[in-house]
C-alpha cells in the first residue's frame, strides 16, 4: 500500500529528467524543502504539463518511495501567469526562488520563508510598487527571517526615513511588508543597504541576479 501525503507549497525549481519527467523542488508549509518527481510531466497530453512549472502554488499530493517522493495529484491555486508574461518580473521572481532555495532545508519550519516568497511574487505581479523596492525588501527580510541580519552598515549616515524603513522591514509582519512606497532618495539608500547585506550574508551565486543587474 502506497504512503500518500499532501503538502501546500510552491515549486521553486523544475528540472527536466530523462525524456518526459521533471524533478521538482517544492517549498512547503509542512516539510520545508522537498524533492518530488513528476513522471511524464513533459508529455504534451500530461495532466501535469501546467502544474509542474516554476511559481505554481497549491496543494501537491505525493506518495513516498524509499528515497524520494513522486507526484500523484496537484491542485494549483495560483499559477502566477501575469508574472510569467512579464520578462523583467519573471527574472525578479526567479531570483526570489533562488534565494528561497539557498536558505531553506528539508524538514525545517520554512513557513515564514514560503509566506515571504508568496507575498513578494504577488507584489511583483502588481504594478503599484517598484520592482527595485520589492527586491530590496525581499533581500533584507529573507536575511532577517534566517537570523543573519547584521543591521545597518556603520561608517555612513542615512536618512531618518531610510532608518525608519529598515526598522519597519525588520519588525513588521510579512503581510504588511508591501504596503508602502518611498522616495527615490530613500530607495537608493535601501538598495545600497540591501546590496551590502546580500554580499555579506548570501554567499551563493544566483544566475537570475546576473540578468537582473543588466536590467537595473
Amino acid at each position: 500500500m502506497q504512503d500518500f501525503t499532501s503538502v501546500t507549497g510552491m515549486i521553486i525549481k523544475a528540472v527536466p529528467i530523462g525524456e518526459y519527467d521533471r524533478r521538482l523542488v517544492l517549498l512547503t508549509k509542512e516539510k520545508g524543502k522537498i524533492t518530488a518527481f513528476a513522471r511524464g510531466a513533459r508529455k504534451p497530453n500530461s495532466r501535469f504539463v501546467a502544474s509542474t512549472n516554476l511559481f505554481c502554488f497549491g496543494t501537491f499530493k505525493l506518495y513516498a518511495g524509499r528515497d524520494s517522493y513522486t507526484l500523484s495529484e496537484t491542485e494549483i491555486s495560483n499559477y502566477f501567469e501575469d508574472l510569467r508574461m512579464d520578462f523583467e518580473g519573471a527574472y525578479y521572481g526567479m531570483y526570489f526562488l533562488e534565494i528561497a532555495d539557498y536558505y531553506t532545508r528539508e524538514n525545517n519550519d520554512e513557513r515564514e520563508m514560503l509566506k515571504l516568497l508568496y507575498q513578494s511574487l504577488r507584489a511583483v505581479s502588481h504594478p503599484s510598487l517598484k520592482n527595485q523596492l520589492i527586491r530590496a525588501i525581499f533581500e533584507i527580510k529573507s536575511v532577517v527571517i534566517n537570523g543573519e541580519f547584521p543591521g545597518i552598515p556603520s561608517g555612513k549616515e542615512y536618512l531618518d526615513s531610510t532608518e525608519f524603513t529598515i526598522d519597519y522591514i525588520v519588525d513588521s509582519s510579512i503581510e504588511k511588508l508591501y504596503t508602502f512606497t518611498v522616495t527615490d532618495e530613500v530607495l537608493d539608500e535601501l538598495r545600497n543597504i540591501a546590496s551590502w547585506t546580500r554580499k555579506h550574508c548570501l554567499t551563493g551565486r544566483f544566475k537570475s541576479l546576473e540578468i537582473l543587474e543588466t536590467l537595473s
